[in-house]
């Protein structure tokens, strides 16, 4: 049987575990905030001092836990979740030597990278659909790993010898920008948007209903393993 001396410990451990790195992760997230709004301006000025029309750029916080930034079509949105984490018995995480020394450091805050169509979210288009792109995860010693698709899925990857730090923060929005950037909108297949409803059609007008996306079907590179 369970005594009090067994919740206790588990309140010291494990509760104590998780508020250390949802401040850990919060504090990430408002760096990465800033760092967002520095690349808005970095770029907008690069852009102005070449002389590029029609390039637009827009940095924008959702409140607390969202924000995003929009260029070229293109949304990055930016959302800390405010649950900690685990990961599952067979996850490579938990065979590793960092984490085997210290069962705690696999508690994660997570920032998960979603790609959207601007005009998706300009225009509420609720059927469209985006893409998550990427997760950030980072444990209470800021140790932190990214998990996604093509360059994101290896390039981030050192959770035992890798800190965040602004720096990695500015790679990690310049490479979630050029895969978004690489990752083309595709017409849908022909016969997936043959049929259209009355209701459809009349909503369309106003709203543009008939579902659009980037790709249909698209995983992280690591389930096609």
């Amino acid at each position: 049987m369970y005594n009090q001396d067994s919740i206790v410990k588990l309140l010291k451990e494990k509760s104590a575990t998780k508020q250390i790195v949802y401040k850990k992760t919060k504090d990430v997230f408002n760096k990465l905030v800033v760092a967002l709004k520095n690349k808005e301006k970095s770029i907008a000025s690069s852009v102005l001092n070449d002389k590029v029309d029609n390039v637009e750029l827009e940095f924008k916080s959702n409140g607390e836990f969202d924000a995003q930034l929009k260029f070229a079509g293109d949304t990055l949105l930016f959302h800390m979740h405010s649950n900690i984490f685990d990961f599952p018995p067979n996850h490579h995480v938990l065979n590793s030597k960092y984490v085997k020394e210290d069962n705690l450091r696999s508690f994660c805050g997570v920032i998960n990278i979603y790609n959207f169509l601007s005009d998706s979210l300009k225009y509420n288009r609720l059927n469209d659909e985006g893409f998550l792109i990427g997760r950030i995860f980072i444990n209470k010693e800021n140790n932190f790993f990214v998990e996604g698709d093509k360059e994101l899925d290896f390039l981030f990857n050192d959770f035992a010898n890798q800190q965040i730090n602004d720096n990695l923060l500015d790679q990690i929005i310049n490479v979630c920008m050029v895969y978004t950037l690489n990752f083309d909108l595709y017409t849908p297949n022909f016969n997936d948007v043959r049929l259209v409803s009355v209701h459809h059609l009349l909503a369309m007008s106003m709203n543009q209903k008939i579902k659009t996306s980037k790709r249909l079907g698209f995983k992280f590179s690591h389930e096609n393993k």
